[in-house]
């Protein structure tokens, strides 16, 4: 009987070589490997030779085995994969359409509004999709990372996807990241695929969950530990006896939001649950294969008896004594044990009504989340108190959904007030039409989302939002009350007596097995050569690509500062979603948000810049296209961590299609950094960090040194002020030699076809 997993074929073809490759590679480093070292050594590119590289220095080429894409993302990556030569891509890959779908009324509503208003996205991406052999997934069928897992993920692969919480797959033992278009395109042409040697984090588990924690809350303590950019550069991988405790889609959750810690991806080892889920989710053939070689998707013995010799970094989290955490607001690192969370809230002045309670979103929408969290809204009913805030639910996917619907898990919270969603990322990503009686009233959600930076969920900088595990979202939302903590707190019900809420009850997976109807995929065509792919010219969604320019070989002289950014510049600061996502396939469009959400150092405003010339204070975007016309560049400013979030490529490509010629910061978030060069941009870094403050509002600014650009060596920034003063002082940079050719060639894309 021919198996109905997905490439099983090259599935099967990976497993008869990869206990190979991991014995070459321990005999070649003569030590024990972490898994997360087994995975990379097994997919290094066949011009690689084995050697023991540098962790956060050495540049390595891979071979993925797939990729993975959502639309708003897909559509930049498409509209390059097109100007690249190729016929077919070189990898499985698949699109799914998740982010264009907006949350308003409910699911089949928005859905059949989203069809119709992103109808022309939707066709290109089927179109392309067919053309060049791609998987396509309709709006509808769920959320791309959940798909993912109960899909395509494989303990021991290796793939890349245009989103940067493509880490999920790490609950399946895999080697997934979040990358920029470009570098799935290259994947996706047959190309190397160029990563940093990553250092590795390991995080010992112990113990077991109990009560009311959940898998959210190891990596919301986590996020506490390392700050949103203490993973950078680095993998998480978990190990330690309490791992085969969690569930695999526990893990997923756990991996997914290592993304906010900057991390490069996590991972955890293949075990008895990992094979349980993949049995459940119909790939027998898939456990079958793993667990005969279970020892090589594990990390081996060694590394777990002397953990400090093989990592670069080692926390110890014990799950025995874990508490739910609620991270925020603005900011996913700012972590309270519930047991404190009451005490910030009073402290700090946060709104302490909670006003709408989301659960769902990729980080947490399996069908163990949603069992858990209909026990406590069940056990609510049951004692007579009714839910007080406002309550959404997005599945994770059309198999989720379905399922749930049967089981009577949605049914509970639809009768508890609360509206579901169509299968998308909704107000995960600013899709979210909400509703509100005075926009400008702080107001606080609390969401099992992982992102929460400011205007994120609703467009409202006025709205605290809060992250946390859909247990402790649902409990919030009955109390519609921040300072609730389930474990010790009562509540008051319709009767007028105290009772307790009954700790969360669930199931990893659904006794019935799961269930769907129609899943949404749609295979591409045998041969996509006669499949032409139309765009038309007055098209406000979508444009054709065109290329870069080169270098012009000289350094950079006398350009204008347009903005010093001030605090923190995630990418949604540098290119907002939310109404935004409708420009992801025309460039020019999408053009006028860069940097609106950018907080000026000079005026502590956003997208109010000074014009040197008229002495008015701008649109960022309209003095960025004011110095295109006068054929000027210009150079952005900014503090740490620059590029956080998202790993959304617009925010390097609007400031290379608004002509900036280079990016200055304290620090960058890496997949950013990855995106800015791919693009023939500049990403610069000051060596003294105090240097920041001599950049003035109108100064003009030049670099130096790019005549003889080459790796390791600094460039030279120099200062020309107003009153004809000058300074200068050295700049870092991360290029390689091959970066550095895409610099010259103005974009890695260029390159490759040169």
């Amino acid at each position: 009987m021919k198996s109905s997993t997905f490439d099983i074929d090259m599935i099967r073809r990976f497993y008869e070589s990869y206990p190979s490759k991991v014995e070459e590679a321990k005999n070649k480093l003569k030590r024990p490997l972490t898994l997360s070292e087994k995975i990379l050594y097994a997919h290094l590119s066949k011009d690689e030779a084995i050697k023991d590289f540098i962790r956060a220095t050495d540049y390595v080429n891979f071979s993925p085995d797939r990729v993975a894409m959502q639309d708003a993302t897909a559509q930049m990556a498409l509209l390059q994969l097109m100007n690249s030569g190729r016929t077919k891509v070189a990898v499985p890959s698949t699109v799914h359409c998740d982010h264009l779908i907006q949350a308003y009324k409910s699911a089949k509503e928005d859905l059949n509004s989203a069809e119709v208003t992103n109808k022309e996205v939707f066709d290109f991406l089927s179109n392309v999709s067919d053309k060049f052999g791609i998987g396509f997934w309709k709006p509808g069928a769920g959320i791309i990372h959940q798909v993912v897992l109960e899909n395509y993920a494989f303990p021991g692969g290796m793939m890349i996807g245009t989103d940067s919480h493509t880490p999920n797959a790490g609950g399946l033992g895999m080697v997934a990241i979040g990358v920029g278009g470009a570098d799935a395109v290259d994947v996706m042409a047959g190309m190397p695929w160029e990563l940093k040697m990553p250092k590795i984090i390991g995080v010992k588990l112990t113990g077991k969950l109990s009560g009311w924690a959940s898998p959210k809350d190891v990596i919301l303590k986590l996020a506490g530990i390392l700050t949103v950019k203490g993973g950078t550069n680095a993998i998480i991988e978990y190990f330690g006896e309490g791992t085969a405790s969690l569930s695999a889609t526990g893990k997923g959750t756990i991996c997914n939001m290592g993304a906010e810690v900057g991390a490069t991806t996590s991972i955890f080892p293949y075990d008895r649950k990992s094979s349980e889920y993949l049995k459940a989710t119909f790939r027998s053939d898939v456990a079958e294969l793993a667990d005969k070689i279970m020892e090589h998707l594990q990390p081996d013995a060694e590394i777990a008896s002397n953990p400090q010799k093989y990592f670069d970094q080692i926390i110890e989290i014990d799950l025995s004594t874990l508490e739910p955490y609620v991270n925020g607001p603005f900011t996913p690192d700012a972590a309270h044990p519930i047991s404190l969370f009451a005490k910030a809230v009073k402290e700090n002045g946060y709104p302490q009504k909670m006003e709408v309670g989301l659960i769902g979103s990729c980080t947490n929408s399996s069908y163990e989340d949603m069992s858990r969290a209909a026990s406590i809204v069940a056990d609510a009913k049951k004692k007579n108190i009714k839910v007080k805030a406002q309550f959404i639910i997005n599945p994770g996917s059309e198999q989720v959904r379905y399922t749930a619907e049967r089981d009577g898990i949605l049914p509970i919270f639809e009768e508890a007030g609360a509206t579901i969603m169509a299968n998308a990322c909704g107000p995960c990503i600013g899709q979210w039409k909400r509703e509100s009686d005075n926009p400008e009233r702080p107001n606080s959600i609390v969401t099992s989302f992982n992102r929460n930076f400011a205007k994120r969920n609703d467009g409202n900088p006025n709205t605290h939002a809060f992250v946390t595990s859909p247990e402790i979202v649902a409990a919030l939302s009955i109390a519609g009350d921040l300072c609730f903590n389930p474990m010790t707190d009562t509540l008051v019900n319709e009767n007028g007596e105290h009772v307790k809420l009954q700790e969360p009850q669930g199931y990893e997976l659904p006794p019935n097995g799961y269930k769907k109807d129609d899943d949404g995929f749609i295979a591409p065509a045998a041969d996509g050569s006669k499949i032409e792919v139309k765009i038309a010219p007055d098209s406000q969604r979508l444009q054709e690509l065109k290329p870069f320019p080169a270098w012009d070989g000289k350094d950079i002289t006398a350009q204008p500062l347009l903005i010093k950014a001030k605090g923190k510049c995630t990418t949604d600061h540098i290119s907002m979603a939310g109404p935004w996502l409708r420009f992801r396939g025309h460039l020019d469009n999408i053009s006028d948000n860069m940097l609106i959400g950018a907080v000026n150092a000079f005026n502590d405003k956003t997208n109010t810049v000074l014009d040197v010339e008229t002495g008015e204070y701008i649109a960022v975007p309209k003095l960025a296209r004011k110095f295109k016309a006068e054929e000027l560049g210009s150079v952005v400013v900014a503090e740490e961590n620059y590029g956080e979030g998202s790993s959304r490529e617009h925010a390097a490509m609007e400031p290379r299609f608004l002509n900036v010629k280079a990016i200055l910061v304290k620090s960058f978030a890496r997949i950013h950094e990855t995106n800015l060069k791919k693009q023939g941009m500049l990403a610069l870094t000051f060596i003294d960090k105090n240097d920041y403050d001599k950049v003035r509002e109108d100064d003009k600014i030049s670099i130096r040194g790019l005549t003889d650009f080459r790796p390791g060596k600094s460039l030279t920034v120099e200062l020309t002020h107003k009153n004809g003063e000058k300074e200068s002082f050295e700049v870092a940079h991360t290029y390689n030699d091959t970066q550095i050719e895409w610099f010259k060639a103005g974009s890695a894309l260029n390159y490759m076809k040169q």
